[in-house]
């Protein structure tokens, strides 16, 4: 079957173009069946339970489905299908099955318990202790303790739990790519600059329309809401976009209403079974929060800081919209567009001046450039790499060796089919496998505006900030030097601290030196002007309060609607909203508007009780960058010290030792305070 199945290769990188929807069962099937063997076979060996004999079996069963696993996981995200839908639900639901019992398996629990009390453990090296130590803890918390009928339940609710986070996820895709407005005549879209109409126009073609075609993908609905003069059409796609996969659209065609209440309700009941009071009390199990307290205090004391200013954020641009715009009632569907004008008014910025500057292959050159610096890692293309659509490339990682240690899959343009936003997931990961070293592979993805006929892709400089934000978890999944799988590259860092690297890596693109290499007129090829840089640099803070409490307002919803479940009072999604909006927003959306229900990255992308993780690691990112800031932004010697105490560790300790020893004390808010415009 390896022959005929791709997805049975031993090794090398994922055969894209050849893969399947009909590969996908029969591949997990057969792999799944030779896991459950092997683990049988360990099990019954008399063999004594050591690291090598129980655990690196277990991981080279492990690494063997992760890696078939990988590229149709992949594929769905960028290249959906109704029939990969079905091949992926199908085997995803067998794997979290397996991967269920497997947890629950008290043979093997016993197997692993006896290794962290064996007489060699404590000879062996700290990251495969690490390894032995998540092992134990992650039993816990997939019930390996439970008794029937326990067991089963807790089982059956992670089944349920997989197949509704998938079908969330599908839904918001649907509901996205459900929706346009065709427009005929370009007057209709007065105010949207040229780089904006391109986009609409590109739409359009690939629908084989005339015209222009607003859809629901990012770079379309902040084209429109950002710079569309004709307020009815910024209403309308507001509110297609606030209301898509809910009742309020769509007939309800793509309603998650239920999924919300279903899969709020089954993580309550997961982790009251495993003996927490709360799904949010299990999510701090495996993170550097020390309690729910801890958390919800941390964000309110933020909130605190933030509401005065966003206060007068708004304010001042309701004030402006009068005056100048002639809005009186400043609408949700206002507040791009006036904050565009203000901007201009105010500094004399705005991000169409900027996106000439920002063409996306003068970018990667320069975040190559800046990687390169920093942390002496070259960036080289490869072109015999199978790939699976004409917008994706391959690169190799070199060290100052000039050897590959490492590679990384880029796809960078929206189009249909393709899960929105920005985000970085792991083809393979580094481990000592028997027949030699395998090196990390990166999937690296985002939603740009594509090229068109006569322009290449032009950033606006928070697609820059993006860019180098999904790069940074890249780096930190690609430069570890752990040979351990289960706490190699992201592998096992505590999720509240997973974002260090990668908000560590925005501040680039903020810094001087850094934009030397990032901008240039894509016409021209002349770098940012200086008096360019000194608007950016006095804009930076423009209307941070409104942005600081919308993080907020999303952190704090998260985790209080995990926090709080009350199974005779139901999960209360948007009454909690409301409640946290009354607490921390200064703009509410409509009744209408439905959030919750295209939030996914707590409804399928693993950050249910864990969003306050981006403000969190921002306070370690802000402070380790003041490091940078201090002593050199590309001071090598810098660049070396946070590579090897950060990057290069992985999750084989707790990331606030590796914090500590690039930093040499433990964190401190004040750096990412100042950054904001905050008093500490």
């Amino acid at each position: 079957m390896t022959d005929t199945n791709p997805l049975l290769a031993p090794s090398g990188l994922p055969r894209f173009s050849t893969i399947r929807p009909e590969h996908v069962e029969p591949a997990i099937d057969a792999i799944l069946a030779d896991y459950q063997a092997g683990i049988d076979a360990m099990l019954a060996s008399d063999a004594p339970r050591t690291y090598d004999s129980v655990i690196q079996v277990a991981e080279r069963l492990d690494d063997r489905l992760a890696r078939a696993w990988s590229p149709v996981g992949h594929l769905h995200g960028v290249k959906d299908s109704d029939a990969l839908r079905k091949a992926y639900s199908a085997a995803q639901e067998k794997i979290v099955a397996f991967n269920t019992a497997l947890g629950q398996n008290r043979a093997l629990y016993a197997a692993v318990k006896a290794v962290a009390e064996g007489p060699g453990f404590a000879d062996l090296p700290r990251a495969a202790r690490t390894v032995v130590e998540h092992e134990l803890r992650d039993f816990v918390l997939s019930g390996v303790a439970l008794e029937e009928p326990a067991r089963t339940r807790y089982r059956e609710i992670s089944s349920e739990l997989a197949r509704l986070s998938t079908e969330f996820e599908e839904a918001v895709l649907d509901a996205t790519d459900a929706w346009s407005e065709h427009v005929g005549d370009v007057a209709a879209l007065a105010g949207v600059p040229e780089s904006g109409l391109a986009v609409l126009r590109a739409y359009a073609q690939e629908k084989d329309l005339e015209g222009w075609l607003v859809t629901l993908k990012q770079p379309s609905v902040q084209a429109v809401l950002t710079y569309a003069d004709d307020r009815a059409l910024r209403a309308r796609v507001y509110r297609a976009y606030g209301t898509r996969a809910s009742e309020n659209a769509d007939g309800g065609r793509f309603d998650n209403s239920e999924r919300i209440e279903k899969i709020v309700a089954l993580r309550h009941e997961a982790a009251q079974l495993l003996g927490f009071a709360s799904a949010a009390d299990e999510s701090l199990a495996t993170k550097m929060a020390p309690s729910a307290d801890a958390v919800i205090a941390f964000l309110r004391d933020f909130v605190a800081k933030a509401r005065p200013m966003a206060e007068r954020d708004l304010a001042e641009l309701r004030a402006f919209a009068a005056q100048a715009l002639g809005i009186d009632t400043l609408e949700p569907w206002d507040v791009a567009y006036a904050s565009e004008k203000l901007r201009m008014r105010t500094y004399a910025l705005s991000e169409e001046e900027l996106k000439p500057y920002f063409p996306l292959p003068a970018v990667m050159e320069g975040l190559f450039a800046v990687v390169e610096r920093v942390l002496g890692v070259t960036f080289r293309p490869r072109t015999d790499v199978d790939l699976w659509h004409p917008d994706a490339c391959y690169y190799d990682l070199l060290d100052t060796q000039g050897q590959v240690f490492a590679g990384a899959y880029v796809d960078l343009y929206a189009r249909t089919g393709k899960r929105g936003g920005a985000w970085m997931d792991v083809c393979t990961t580094r481990y000592r496998r028997d027949d030699g070293l395998q090196l990390p592979v990166a999937y690296l993805t985002c939603n740009f505006a594509p090229p068109t006929g006569s322009t290449p892709s032009l950033l606006t400089h928070d697609d820059v900030v993006t860019l180098f934000h999904e790069f940074g978890h890249g780096l930190h999944h690609m430069l570890t030097e752990v040979d351990f799988a289960g706490v190699s590259g992201i592998s096992g860092v505590e999720w509240d601290a997973v974002e260090l690297p990668s908000q560590f890596m925005e501040n680039f693109a903020w810094q001087r030196e850094g934009l030397a290499l990032i901008a240039r007129h894509w016409q021209t090829g002349e770098g940012l002007p200086d008096a360019l840089f000194e608007r950016m640099q006095a804009a930076r803070n423009f209307q941070s309060g409104l942005f600081l409490v919308r993080q907020l307002e999303f952190g704090l919803f998260d985790f209080l609607l995990h926090h709080r479940y009350d199974p005779a009072r139901g999960a209360r999604a948007l009454e909690i909203l409301a409640e946290v909006r009354r607490e921390t927003a200064v703009i509410v959306p409509p009744a209408w508007h439905r959030f919750p229900h295209t939030f996914t990255h707590i409804f399928s992308g693993g950050y249910a009780a864990g969003y306050y993780s981006y403000l969190w690691a921002e306070v370690l990112s802000a402070d380790a960058f003041d490091r940078f800031e201090t002593e050199g932004v590309f001071d090598r010697a810098v660049g070396a010290a946070w590579r090897k105490a950060v990057l290069a560790v992985g999750g084989s300790r707790p990331a606030l030792e590796s914090f500590v020893e690039f930093r040499g004390r433990e964190p401190s808010p004040d750096a990412l305070l100042r950054s904001y415009g905050l008093a500490a």
